[in-house]
Parts: C-alpha cells; sequence; structure tokens
C-alpha cells in the first residue's frame, strides 16, 4: 500500500491541532462557569468527552499506520512521535476540565464556601500556556514553548497560595470543610493542567530542534 507521505503529515498536523482547540475550548468552558456561575457550561463538559477520546484514537491509528507503511525520518518520525504523546496529554487534559466541571456544579449546590481570590488568576495563568503552547505547536515556535515552561512556576505559587487558603478556611469554617475540599481539588487539578502543558511544550521544542529537554532546567 502507497502513503503519500508528505500529504499524510499534513492531515495529521491538523488533526492533532483540531484537537487541541477542542481540548482548549472544554478548558475555556470550565473557566468561565468559575467567573460566571454558568453551570449550563460546566455541564456540557460534564457530559463527556467522546469527541476528545475518538480523535485521540485515530491519530494514534494514523501514527501507527505510517510508522508501519511509510518508514519515515527526521522530521516526519518526530512529528509522528510527538502526535503520539500530545494527544495522549491533550485527553489527559480533557479529562481534567471535566473533573473541574464536576466539582463546580457539586459546590454551587453546596454554597458554603467562596472561591479564593487566587483561584481565577491558577485558571487564567493555566489557560494562558495552554494557548500559549498550542500557538506553538501550530507555528513550530520553540522560543514560545521555553516561555510556557517557565511560566509553570507562576501557576505553582498559586496554586501554592490557594493551599494556604485551604489550611486557614477549613479550620476556621469547619462546616464548609466538604466544598473547601472541592475547591483545593479543582485547584489542583488546575496544577496538574499546567504540568501536562509543559510537557507538551517539551515535545514541541522535540519536534522543532530534535532535542529532549524534559530533564533540563527552565
Amino acid at each position: 500500500m502507497s502513503v503519500d507521505l508528505r500529504n499524510e503529515m499534513v492531515e495529521l498536523r491538523r488533526n492533532l491541532l483540531a484537537m487541541g482547540a477542542a481540548v482548549e475550548q472544554r478548558v475555556t468552558r470550565v473557566i468561565e462557569c468559575l467567573i460566571d456561575g454558568d453551570l449550563s457550561l460546566a455541564e456540557s463538559v460534564k457530559a463527556g468527552d467522546a469527541e476528545i477520546d475518538r480523535m485521540e484514537l485515530e491519530l494514534e491509528a494514523s501514527c501507527m499506520r505510517l510508522l508501519a507503511l511509510a518508514q519515515p525520518v527526521a522530521g516526519d518520525l518526530r512529528l509522528i512521535l510527538a502526535v503520539i504523546r500530545i494527544s495522549g496529554e491533550l485527553e489527559r487534559v480533557a479529562d481534567l476540565a471535566r473533573g473541574i466541571a464536576k466539582k463546580l456544579i457539586k459546590v454551587a449546590a453546596i454554597e458554603t464556601v467562596s472561591l479564593p481570590t487566587a483561584m481565577t488568576d491558577l485558571a487564567f495563568a493555566t489557560r494562558t500556556m495552554l494557548s500559549d503552547v498550542l500557538a506553538g505547536l501550530a507555528n513550530e515556535d520553540a522560543a514560545l514553548c521555553r516561555q510556557v515552561r517557565r511560566s509553570d512556576d507562576r501557576v505553582d505559587d498559586l496554586y501554592k497560595s490557594i493551599l494556604m487558603w485551604g489550611r486557614q478556611e477549613i479550620p476556621n469554617h469547619p462546616e464548609a470543610t466538604a466544598a473547601a475540599i472541592d475547591v483545593l481539588a479543582m485547584a489542583q487539578r488546575f496544577e496538574r493542567i499546567s504540568d501536562i502543558t509543559t510537557n507538551i511544550a517539551e515535545d514541541v521544542i522535540f519536534l522543532v530542534e530534535g532535542r529532549v529537554v524534559r530533564h533540563e532546567a527552565v
């Protein structure tokens, strides 16, 4: 079976970017719910991510077929390997967004705690990282992806401040313990999204430069 490798690679890249846009939309919806309280947005994310799962499986199948039939080398091989890694990472981001949506719905029903101010900053910082890494992927911009890696420190600081909020909130307002724990769980998921986004940034650097920077200092 002959393979038009050039067209196949263009299609592979296009489909990965489409998956990235779909995942970013889910993250944006939970953040809009966080800010505006529109639970319909959280419900739409909670409803499932079958579309994301399908995209990941189709990308993986395409990569396996190209590896078997086209024997890609150099940049083409790096792209295929990057697509396998990045599609899996994007699927995990979608799962985390769904987890945040569930917690938002639960906290809204309890109504015993106000979200810490740092939560909005954490959410926006996380989405900025995701948007930037997808732009870096689309434009093969390794410099932007290095900036994404550095941005993870700010997210870590914001997450730590929310943990400190939890340590104060729970003893002072024991009646709100369950809600506070759900808030901390949301924060943990945002922080995890930023970690995965950092991994994607490192995958893009590998794609562009052929260098593994995963264990290098930022």
